[in-house]
């Protein structure tokens, strides 16, 4: 299974009294070392990552978000703040879907799991339903979909409700396709399947004729050394009878395999869709007729990069003529797709996407770093640092006092903070070096010099005194862009970076062997063999068939867990990614390979 982030705020135990209901909820019972102790967030407070946003129709200052990894998220100020409204209802953080009633606000559907699938990504458990805009939850069902790509709702009617399923991306798994209910989600029925392998990652309702439905199917498989985005299952399809029956779309449609597909149908003009297609020839594609036929209008790179991604496009409710796609940047059409502009929002990555169908000015936009809202059609948007929603991969403290406390907050810096700190103090934290993905190790003689890692083999040395970084990677070589049987060295996204607990001026750093420096980083040694199976069919370039994607998080066949004894000096725990266990009572003169017996490597 993937690395799972830590999510939410950097969170610490501290001596209060009196202590939460919360966390007296949370904490074990009957352990007297922690008897008063609760939790407190310390920040910072910017957001997370955000795949799914929702407004309340006519309502300027009600917005919905969905993290993916802390839950739902409501704001009624126009995006001024942000308050968890799941913490107490949901069994898992990262949200996939989020619909509101048009007909009826209160009632609000949640789809659990987000559908872009990195490969450090959580599953969801199904549907939650609230009738009371957000104050309670109920469980809804459809657990086994495990991730969901986009929920709609009857305009007419909020208990007819339709589930884009993508499924289990790690494995087969039948509970996938486009799910209905007519009971407000008492009861689910699967109304349209492809295959074990595929599952629907977007679907749009007809604003003209609720009856007919437009789903994007995809084929996507994750394996911890390589992604495949496309095949034979993914495609198009359309429903007339509202999901009784479905056609495949195909006239216009790019020819051979297609991936990830968005689709959005305009309200400004009947008849008018617009689909994004991952494929050889893919781009944003324009109907208007309904879907019989489509024509390309767009082939740039830059809206389809990384597609599996992003995807997203969305029509504007008001103009025929502009469109909406969603990608590293923002996307903005007004001449029916064929040209786009750049729109600056708060953060790169962008995923969702709500406009108000009454009023085309006032959106709300999910992406890597968070949701803003925008009154003014994008030229302005709320900030994102009011929303503790960052996901950390890994947490260290120091020695200092008032202690530090440091992370490494995905697709943004790293984060050194006081104990002492609150997540209100949007400006007490500062990075550390090293990046989203990293590691980080803090000298215990002294804690003002830290090392800090990411992805690409990257490595940091840090001075808290002075501020300076410097890079000391052992292998200072970029891979990014190919896959890693090619490398003379490989580091997995997330590597193992760990300071001796015998001798602080020793730094191990885990490749496919373990590297050592005494002096800071300045040099290194080779002190292990590849502990790994190096296994070159799964060290080959990753994304296919469609599109290439290389950026180390399939980085296979690494040192993925490191560590020496703290009675034994010398003696040296390493554990790979596909499944070997090796140690060294010498301090790397010599490895063992000590392996249980019964395990076997990369199961999956």
């Amino acid at each position: 299974m993937p690395l799972r982030p830590l999510y939410a705020c950097l969170a610490l135990l501290l001596l209060t009294a009196p202590a939460t209901a919360r966390a007296e909820e949370s904490k074990p019972k009957n352990d007297p070392r922690i008897q008063g102790l609760s939790w407190r967030c310390i920040g910072p407070a910017r957001g997370g990552r955000v795949s799914s946003v929702a407004g309340v129709v006519g309502d300027r200052r009600t917005y919905y978000m969905g993290s993916c990894g802390g839950g739902v998220w409501k704001s009624t100020n126009s995006g001024g703040a942000w308050k968890n409204i799941s913490d107490k209802h949901f069994k898992t953080g990262s949200v996939g879907a989020i619909a509101v009633s048009t007909k009826n606000p209160s009632i609000v559907y949640v789809g659990m799991g987000e559908p872009d699938p990195r490969g450090n990504f959580s599953h969801g458990d199904g549907i939650y339903r609230s009738s009371d805009a957000g104050k309670t939850w109920t469980h809804r069902g459809l657990a086994a979909t495990r991730q969901i790509g986009r929920i709609v709702i009857d305009p007419e009617d909020p208990n007819r409700v339709y589930v884009a399923a993508l499924g289990h991306v790690y494995g087969p798994n039948s509970e996938r396709g486009v799910f209905r209910s007519l009971d407000g989600g008492a009861t689910w029925k699967r109304v349209h399947h492809v295959d074990e392998h595929t599952g629907s990652v977007d679907i749009a309702i007809d604003p003209f004729n609720p009856r007919v439905l437009y789903a994007g199917f995809w084929q996507v498989r994750r394996k911890p050394w390589r992604f495949d985005s496309g095949g034979a299952g993914s495609g198009l399809w359309r429903s007339k009878d509202g999901g009784d029956s479905w056609e495949r779309l195909g006239k216009g449609l790019p020819k051979g395999v297609l991936g990830r597909i968005g689709v959005t149908a305009s309200a400004a003009q009947k008849d008018l869709v617009y689909a994004m297609v991952e494929a050889e020839e893919g781009g944003v594609f324009r109907s208007t007729d309904g879907g019989d036929s489509w024509r390309r209008v767009n082939e740039e790179r830059k809206l389809r990069q990384r597609a599996w991604y992003y995807s997203r496009i969305e029509a504007d409710p008001e103009d025929a003529d502009t469109v909406y796609v969603l990608n590293v940047r923002f996307h903005k059409s007004e001449d029916g797709g064929k040209t786009f502009k750049a729109i600056r929002t708060q953060h790169v990555d962008n995923h969702a996407l709500w406009i108000d169908p009454h009023d085309n000015q006032r959106m709300v936009e999910g992406n890597d770093g968070g949701a803003n809202v925008s009154v003014d059609g994008g030229e302005t948007w709320s900030r994102v640092d009011n929303q503790p929603t960052a996901q950390f991969y890994h947490v260290a403290v120091d020695s200092s006092f008032p202690y530090r406390v440091l992370g490494a907050q995905q697709d943004n810096s790293t984060v050194s903070i006081a104990h002492t700190s609150h997540a209100r103090n949007r400006t007490d934290f500062y990075p550390v070096g090293g990046g989203e993905s990293g590691y980080i190790a803090v000298r215990p003689d002294n804690p003002d010099i830290v090392f800090a890692g990411s992805y690409a083999g990257w490595l940091t040395r840090h001075d808290h005194r002075t501020g300076l970084n410097r890079p000391i990677a052992p292998w200072p070589e970029n891979p990014i862009g190919g896959g890693a049987g090619v490398l003379k060295h490989r580091f997995q996204w997330t590597f193992p970076i760990v300071i001796s607990p015998h001798d602080a001026s020793t730094l191990y750093v885990g490749g496919e062997c373990v590297f050592k420096s005494t002096d800071d980083g300045d040099t290194w040694k080779v002190i292990s063999p590849d502990l790994s199976t190096n296994d070159k069919a799964k060290q080959a370039s990753s994304g296919g068939p469609i599109t290439q994607d290389n950026t180390t998080v399939e980085y296979h066949c690494t040192v993925f867990t490191l560590a020496e004894s703290p009675v034994t000096k010398g003696r040296i725990w390493a554990g790979t990614d596909d499944g070997k266990v090796h140690v060294t009572d010498d301090a790397g003169g010599t490895w063992s390979d000590v392996t249980p017996k019964g395990l076997k490597a990369d199961a999956l």
